[in-house]
């Protein structure tokens, strides 16, 4: 989370709406391509286990992976946001430093 607030000094060079901009940016951008890639495992896990258990499971079931992919999704989007919100609040700048 502390990387967040390094890059986006960097990035802003001493300027405090900018550096606040770029933490968001930053913090958003992360949490898109970590919620794409474990999404992505999800998916793969819920088709393996499908895949696996098809011999298994009686001959209704084959139609209740969805919602079981859809609830994994919503949950781990409410991890990603609330971490999200946390890397925000941790790195942002009301006032400029005086250092």
């Amino acid at each position: 989370m502390l990387r967040i607030g390094i890059a986006a000094s960097k990035m802003a060079k001493g300027r405090l709406w900018t550096y606040n901009l770029f933490v968001v940016l930053l913090s958003c951008l992360f949490s898109l391509f970590i919620f794409l890639i474990c999404g992505f495992f999800i998916l793969i896990i819920v088709f393996l286990l499908a895949w696996g258990l098809h011999a298994l499971r009686p001959a209704g079931f084959h139609a209740d992976w969805a919602p079981m992919f859809k609830i994994c999704l919503i949950i781990l989007a409410a991890v990603i946001g609330i971490y999200n919100m946390v890397a925000i609040i941790k790195n942002i700048q009301l006032t400029k430093n005086k250092v």
